[in-house]
């Protein structure tokens, strides 16, 4: 497996963690989440983030889950795997798993008790170090999740203490400002260039962000050939088909990202779409309603109508 670095561009597609209806892993469906992914076109994976219910895994079913993922890519795209702890013995003792395996690199986000600029600083020193000098890694700058803000001189200075990491997860929202003078800097020098993927779940702005210099999106989302097709777009200088790509997703991209049922509208939809078994959500988590099922079905049928009016 390639290592992660720098030019790393694309859909690093943020997956799932399938689990059969009694709550047990589901490899079956794991090996046709990945063909899914692979064959929607994405340039890599990331596994056990924040949607993949990497907390509720044991330390065993996460090394388990990572080796079927790795297994069935055989190589195709990176693979990065969350590696987020409340400790560091546990993130040194993923990592040296999962990199042993063939994982591509690791990411890691701030945990809730770093509150000052100089600890969130401090934090990721001692990740830097954890992690040693050859497992190149990803900064998750997420504060809906982890409640820390970070700010751009913030992330300026982890940039810079640590070479290792390569790529930053902009998860930022409001975020297209803080996007656009990191990305300044390392045009102007400052800065050694890093990969910055987007997340805000489906690419919320993604088009936007992609004009501010984001190197494509790190996030998921049941329709993952909508942000592939919106950076293919993109990239090739068509903006205006860009854009009109992704409006005419965002409706269900929207309801996706509702607080609480996210994660259960996702397997809802890769359930319906045959790429899980189950839509399953370990417990604890969210049941959808009848009402939220006829939403979902109401909206699909209209993405699909409007699909075919833009082909």
């Amino acid at each position: 497996m390639r290592r992660l670095d720098a030019s790393a561009t694309g859909v690093y597609l943020i997956t799932v963690t399938p689990f059969t209806d009694d709550g047990a892993l589901d490899l079956a469906s794991t090996d046709r989440m990945v063909d899914f992914c692979l064959e929607a076109g994405v340039s890599g994976l990331t596994v056990l983030g924040i949607m993949g219910e990497a907390t509720k895994l044991t330390a065993e079913e996460s090394r388990v889950f990572v080796k079927q993922v790795l297994a069935r890519v055989a190589g195709r795209v990176p693979v990065v795997v969350g590696a987020s702890a409340p400790g560091f013995a546990p993130m040194r003792e993923l990592t040296e798993s999962v990199m042993a395996m063939g994982a591509s690199g690791v990411m890691v986000a701030p945990p809730s008790t770093v509150r000052t600029d100089d600890q969130i600083v401090a934090y990721f020193d001692m990740v830097h170090e954890t992690l040693g000098k050859d497992v190149p890694w990803v900064l998750q700058d997420h504060p809906v999740s982890t409640g820390v803000q970070m700010s751009t001189a913030v992330v300026l200075r982890i940039l810079k203490n640590s070479p290792t990491c390569v790529m930053l997860k902009h998860e930022d929202c409001p975020g297209l400002a803080k996007l656009s003078a990191i990305r300044a800097a390392s045009e102007r020098g400052d800065l050694a260039r890093v990969s910055i993927l987007t997340g805000n779940g489906g690419g919320l702005f993604l088009p936007e962000e992609l004009t501010r210099g984001a190197d494509g999106a790190m996030t998921g989302f049941a329709y993952p050939e909508m942000m592939v097709e919106v950076c293919r777009a993109h990239a090739a200088g068509n903006i205006e088909r860009s854009h009109d790509i992704f409006d005419a997703y965002l409706p269900l991209a929207r309801y996706e990202q509702q607080a609480g049922i996210g994660l259960a509208v996702r397997k809802h939809l890769l359930a319906a779409r045959g790429v899980i078994a189950s839509a399953a959500i370990r417990k604890p988590g969210p049941r959808l309603s009848a009402l939220d099922i006829a939403d979902i079905a109401r909206l699909t049928t209209r993405q699909n109508r409007r699909l075919a009016e833009i082909a």
